[in-house]
């Protein structure tokens, strides 16, 4: 099996380069060269000294099984509102991916996907519509940071902020997500801070209770969309491995553990989830926990009938949580024409199934 070396951390390359023969010493320029100038070409450092240049012309080759998570890209869509692009990613096995760069005033942020596919099958979801493929590894959800980098370098701009939104269910494939943000963090790399960063989930408990229990410094967002268990049940499938009231006691042992806000997300779908009704009751579960509720209208995709609220239903369902003392906003709608809103990411040409999701 090949070594990809945005896979490893500072320490692990640098044992891998003394193991190699170099001096630990050269560690510092590999590691600027991968994740801070994000270069996809270690061949062209014809200033490296020349132990390091025969290091990279023997060893960082398909023949040497030292290789980059450099991701090619299969499709470029911009949007029409001119602030937001959509790249399909091709992965080394051939897998695709979707990566959305997005744009508001005065940043850039950057939503990646953690898996091809999605094992939760969320039904107004894209991605859960189309059912999971596999994990990311580490390097593969580091290359779409890299990717938006250099994109946003070449205009001159910089990327501030990163959201783990896209395709698949971050808690699923924690081990990897969460190195991957330990590499994304680090300050002689990418160096974006960790409360720029703000990991997503439908709710699975066990990885909420883990990043409690580590004091994972990154920003928790829960996907929530229902307000009894059948009416979430419905929405989403996962609700029955991991019951609304098992979450919302997750949520509160998180609060209690870290002391940061959470951010709930909710999906505003017309007659299903955006009465008063259901405002008063997302009131009642968020009672007592540091909370800040995003409402977002449903993005429509072809594998759900549901249709986004009304403009006015939404303006009562928001009054209704601001009266209650909870934050509350109206989510910015990015790139919708191009199918790169929430909800809307789906590799259309994705691989056959190898690997069977593993829920804990």
């Amino acid at each position: 099996m090949p070594v990809f070396l945005h896979d490893l951390t500072f320490d692990e390359l640098r044992d891998l380069l003394v193991a190699d023969g170099l001096r630990p010493v050269h560690v510092k320029a590999v590691w600027n060269a991968l994740h801070f100038r994000a270069e996809t070409d270690l061949t062209a450092r014809f200033d490296w000294v020349p132990p390091l240049r025969r290091w990279v012309a023997e060893k960082v080759t398909p023949e040497g099984g030292y290789r980059l998570d450099h991701l090619a890209v299969a499709s470029h869509i911009p949007s029409g509102d001119g602030l937001t692009q959509k790249f399909l990613l091709r992965l080394q096995d051939g897998q695709e991916i979707e990566t959305v760069i997005m744009g508001y005033t005065g940043r850039h942020t950057v939503c990646v996907s953690t898996q091809a596919g999605c094992a939760m099958g969320c039904v107004f979801c894209a991605t859960g519509q189309m059912g999971f493929v596999r994990h990311l590894r580490p390097g593969e959800i580091v290359g779409q940071v890299l990717h938006a980098q250099r994109i946003l370098r070449a205009r001159g701009e910089r990327l501030r902020n990163i959201v783990l939104m896209g395709m698949g269910e971050p808690l699923h494939n924690y081990a990897h997500v969460m190195k991957a943000l330990d590499l994304i963090s680090d300050t002689r790399g990418c160096n974006i801070g960790p409360s720029k960063i703000s990991v997503s989930t439908v709710g699975v408990v066990p990885g909420i209770l883990r990043l409690a229990e580590e004091n994972r410094p990154y920003n928790l967002a829960i996907s929530l969309h229902g307000s009894t268990e059948e009416e979430r049940a419905a929405l989403i499938p996962a609700n029955q491995r991991w019951p609304l009231s098992e979450l919302i006691a997750a949520c509160r042992t998180y609060g209690e553990k870290t002391g940061r806000r959470i951010f709930f997300a909710w999906t505003l779908i017309a007659g299903v989830n955006d009465t008063p009704d259901h405002a008063q009751r997302v009131v009642a579960l968020l009672q007592g926990l540091d909370a800040h509720l995003n409402l977002i209208p449903l993005n429509e995709t072809a594998g759900y009938s549901g249709r986004e609220s009304a403009e006015k239903a939404g303006d009562v369902f928001q009054q209704i949580i601001l009266a209650a003392g909870i934050p509350c906003t109206v989510r910015q709608r990015r790139g919708i024409d191009v199918a790169a809103g929430c909800g809307q990411l789906k590799a259309e040409k994705n691989r056959p199934r190898r690997e069977q999701p593993v829920l804990t």
